[in-house]
């Protein structure tokens, strides 16, 4: 039996970490996967996201005080002994130094890492670390995007890269019953319906969302999963803006699939993002996208049935809405019900490069090649 240990900063939501849990509810029949959060309890992190209580069997938290930590790193090591761990697949900087440090002090042979983005390499004491860390561990280094792998290869230097999309469970994430799913999330029936899933905070961007929204017909709503920093100053803007009968705030929710297949168009407003997921998750239900350009959102999108728009730009928002909402061609723009003759076609665009499954097994042939 193989084991392996997925290493993250910490388990709260988001895309890497929904990424992670994906791999530990994936393993073959022959593996054993665990999920090691850096920072956190256990019973904290369900806490936040009740959803790691079914899984919570297949975490480890290690509770990581403040900065550098050698404990932590020596308490790592001990359990990847322990548990004759075979491979150590860490994300992003902090993951990495720990992980694959405690890695090669433990004698694994297998040694993954995944790039998520690369904006903390343009700061010289992370490149410098990043490098010297990679020196000595000599990790399987991944790019979950071309953007990704290019600015990597920038900042890296002559360092063997490989580009595996992440993937997203299309299994899951597929066509629905829109006015079936609007009942169950308790959405109005009769409006065309904006969507944006993601944390509340500034580079989220869900401010420039709402902006939007005035410069959008009436019939128009705009529906908001997360939670976040910024949540009541966001409520506080849609009063200010009287667009608090237009805007509906969700709160974290566990049924995602019935949150994008209630929409019309589902709306990334971020000002920073890498590979986003929760775009390849909208488009996997059918849903047309409007992205901002920043990270590889570009890669992530639908370009047939989506827009690209600047970031920070709410009237070019608005504007690119309206364009999908004309191209989507719903029956009556005032009732919300599309046609399905665009959503097989966007869903095809996910499943034919982003599908879980593809991904799994490029990293499975990855793993198997060390």
């Amino acid at each position: 039996m193989k084991t392996t240990f997925q290493v993250v900063q910490k388990l709260s939501p988001g895309g890497i970490e929904t990424m992670a849990l994906d791999f530990a509810q994936q393993a073959t029949p022959t593996e054993q996967h665990f999920i090691v959060s850096l920072e956190g309890t256990l019973p904290a992190l369900i806490h936040h996201w009740p959803r790691l209580k079914q899984i919570q069997h297949k975490i480890i938290c290690l509770d990581k005080p403040a900065g550098i930590s050698l404990k932590t790193i020596q308490r790592l090591v001990k359990l990847i002994k322990k548990m004759n761990v075979t491979c150590i697949h860490t994300h992003h900087i902090g993951p990495l130094l720990y992980g694959s440090l405690a890695a090669k002090l433990a004698g694994v042979r297998c040694i993954m890492h995944t790039e998520h983005d690369a904006w903390h390499l343009e700061n010289k004491k992370n490149r410098w670390l990043q490098r010297l860390i990679m020196n000595i561990t000599r990790p399987i280094f991944i790019a979950d995007s071309q953007l990704v792998a290019d600015n990597a290869a920038r900042f890296l230097g002559n360092y063997k890269m490989h580009v595996i999309y992440n993937g997203i469970n299309t299994e899951k994430f597929q066509l629905g019953d829109q006015k079936k799913a609007r009942t169950v999330m308790k959405l109005p029936l009769n409006v065309t319906l904006i969507g944006n899933a993601g944390r509340l905070e500034d580079v989220k961007g869900q401010r420039v969302l709402i902006e939007a929204l005035i410069n959008l017909p009436s019939h128009i709503h705009l529906a908001i999963a997360g939670i976040g920093s910024n949540e009541q100053k966001l409520k506080a803007l849609t009063k200010q803006l009287k667009l608090s009968n237009r805007v509906h705030f969700l709160g974290l929710i566990d049924n995602m699939p019935a949150f994008y297949q209630s929409l019309d168009v589902f709306c990334l407003p971020s000002f920073k993002e890498g590979f986003p997921l929760s775009a390849l998750e909208a488009q996997a239900c059918g849903i047309a996208a409007v992205l901002t350009n920043t990270g590889a959102s570009t890669e992530a999108l639908c370009h047939q049935y989506g827009e690209i728009v600047d970031t920070g730009d709410n009237i070019g928002m608005a504007n690119a809405i309206a364009k999908v909402c004309e191209r989507i061609n719903p029956v009556n723009p005032h009732n919300g019900l599309q046609p399905d003759s665009h959503n097989a076609m966007i869903r095809n665009f996910v499943k034919t490069f982003a599908d879980s499954e593809l991904m799994l097994k490029a990293y499975n042939e990855l793993k198997n090649s060390t």
